[in-house]
């Protein structure tokens, strides 16, 4: 966490499955209680609710402005990030991100939800916090990850960042951004998962655990008999190939390029794709893009002076 003028610039990386900062990862599911839940853990307690913190799955949606969740799970972001630091009151300068294609048309909206309140008070894990919100910086999703990585980029290079809902596709070429040539697929890790649990229930009639399924995406194995696991390998394995097929639809070519991944989608293509390593940059810091957010707002609001 990065500091300027007595701000905390805090970077938020609001993703379907996990919500990043620049050092905590908690996943986007949230449950609304009337009263205090008997376990503890990842409580936040806001307006009189209390709100269990990674219970439950995030679906996709296209504007995370339409979806109140989202601020609450942006409070209970920051209250980990300050957590970290054993900080407890703050101005805060928020900085996030949208899909490469759709934050042209969401900047203005998603900023104004971020920034709904200028001050709030609540309570994470029974600790109270104090904000002030003084400002908010939007980035496309995905360069951030790799924009101190620049120096290291010749040529032509493609960036895939593949997270829960979606993959964003964007070519930098000479070390500069093209944003003519990006785009948004909804062809995120989900739809692996989605994939792989109703295979399971076609071929062997039972559901599977998504926690399950989720350790085999990331890990490539999991400690359950090998006829379940072939199925859900070989479904892997479909949804990778479907992801170079996609990318080739925009020109990736190995030969030309270098390709980078950041995102969750990047441990699928280790575990379950066929590439060459030595032309495939896989980041594997989850909270590479939140990372990347706190940097170029930083520079950005250090040069305003």
């Amino acid at each position: 966490m990065r500091e300027l003028r007595n701000t905390k610039i805090i970077a938020v990386d609001h993703g379907y499955g996990n919500m990043k900062t620049a050092n905590t990862v908690t996943p986007t599911g949230i449950k609304a209680y009337e009263t205090e839940p008997i376990f503890t853990g990842n409580i936040l307690e806001y307006n009189g609710i209390y709100y269990r913190i990674g219970e439950g799955h995030k679906e996709f949606i296209p504007d995370k402005a339409m979806d109140e969740e989202y601020y609450l799970l942006t409070l209970m972001a920051i209250a980990r990030e300050l957590n970290v630091f054993s900080i407890r009151e703050a101005d805060v300068h928020l900085a996030a991100g949208l899909p490469l294609t759709w934050i042209r048309n969401q900047r203005e909206a998603f900023r104004s939800y971020l920034l709904q309140n200028p001050e709030v008070h609540y309570l994470f894990n029974g600790k109270e916090y104090y904000l002030r919100f003084v400002g908010c910086s939007l980035y496309p999703q995905g360069y951030p990850a790799i924009v101190n990585q620049l120096g290291n980029f010749k040529g032509t290079n493609l960036l895939a960042d593949i997270g829960n809902g979606t993959m964003n596709i964007l070519y930098v070429n000479n070390k500069k951004a093209q944003e003519s040539r990006c785009w948004t697929e909804k062809l995120g890790v989900n739809q692996c998962m989605i994939a792989a649990k109703n295979a399971v229930l076609d071929k062997f009639g039972v559901k599977i655990e998504e926690s399950t399924v989720e350790q085999i995406l990331r890990f490539g194995t999991a400690d359950i008999s090998t006829p379940y696991l072939d199925c859900i390998s070989s479904i892997s394995r479909q949804y990778v190939a479907e992801l170079f097929s996609t990318l080739r639809k925009y020109e990736y070519n190995p030969d030309l390029m270098r390709l980078y991944v950041v995102g969750g989608g990047g441990c699928l293509i280790r575990n379950f794709g066929t590439y060459d390593k030595s032309r495939v940059t896989i980041i594997d810091d989850i909270c590479a893009t939140a990372k990347g957010y706190e940097s170029l707002a930083y520079m950005s609001l250090k040069r305003r002076g």
